[in-house]
């Protein structure tokens, strides 16, 4: 597996393992054996509600430290400055880690009007060392430009949802000028039927792979990076079986033109959407 750099010079695999509802000890030694099979990203959040059975899943796993790496979030109710430190450190404890290497701002929540303020305490967490990188999740060309223009320093990544029914090529266009990886949430779709269509199961079949591993290969050759999640082993070497096969400019203009003009999993407009 390549890696994408990102606008710090930080390196990141191009394809991670998240963590959603992997919680207890059942999540633990899921994400301990995804770490065993070869995965070194891990994605949580503060509101996933499962940084202790990521840390305990990294301690299970016996992988140097410096070999893993390690994203979590802040989430909606916590963007006041202060609060910003407090939560870093309360996921800290709960990773049981020194530091994390990305940060991000979960949601924008633009009606609170605080995305702003926890960006610059972000910033200097970052200058404190808690953090590596900072980043956000869901944000719009619109947030990104205030971040930049209030601060200067623009988000190394910013993770949205995006499928073959969602496939945000104007977004993933203004990440690019910008230098912003887009990372993948949602990349297979999660139960939205996008693993039932037919043009996806005739690629898959002439390149001797299944449904799964072309989408998120479509992902990887957009210079995008997803963020599957998966309980059972057998799935998690199925996820990160993909760097054998190319696809061709064919097959990835076909899975562009799955996309939906209200392709959303949940309507989950950035605009308006607002998680605490």
């Amino acid at each position: 597996m390549d890696t994408y750099k990102l606008n710090n010079n930080q390196n990141i695999d191009q394809l991670g393992f998240g963590t959603y509802k992997l919680n207890g000890t059942m999540g633990a030694h899921a994400m301990s054996e995804a770490i065993r099979i070869g995965y070194r990203v891990l994605d949580t959040a503060y509101n996933y509600e499962n940084e202790g059975a990521v840390g305990q899943a990294i301690k299970m796993s016996h992988v140097p430290r410096c070999e893993l790496f390690v994203t979590s979030k802040l989430p909606g109710r916590y963007q006041a400055y202060d609060d910003v430190f407090v939560t870093i450190q309360e996921s800290l404890y709960r990773l049981g880690l020194d530091y994390i290497d990305l940060y991000l701002i979960h949601w924008p929540n633009p009606k609170q009007g605080k995305f702003v303020e926890a960006w610059k305490a972000m910033i200097a967490a970052q200058k404190a060392g808690l953090v590596k990188s900072i980043g956000v999740c869901n944000f719009l060309p619109e947030h990104i430009e205030t971040l930049e223009k209030e601060t200067g320093v623009l988000p190394v990544v910013n993770q949205i949802e995006c499928h073959p029914y969602f496939n945000q090529k104007d977004m993933i266009s203004f990440h690019m000028k910008k230098g912003i990886l887009t990372q993948a949430w949602s990349p297979l779709g999660r139960d939205n039927g996008v693993m039932q269509e037919q043009v996806l199961a005739e690629i898959a079949e002439k390149h001797e792979k299944t449904v799964a591993q072309v989408i998120l290969k479509w992902h990887i050759q957009n210079g995008i990076m997803p963020i599957p999640k998966a309980t059972s082993p057998a799935r998690q070497i199925e996820n990160i079986s993909i760097f054998d096969f190319e696809l061709s400019q064919d097959d990835l203009n076909t899975v562009d033109q799955l996309t939906q003009k209200n392709g959303r999993r949940k309507n989950q407009d950035p605009a308006i959407y607002e998680e605490f």
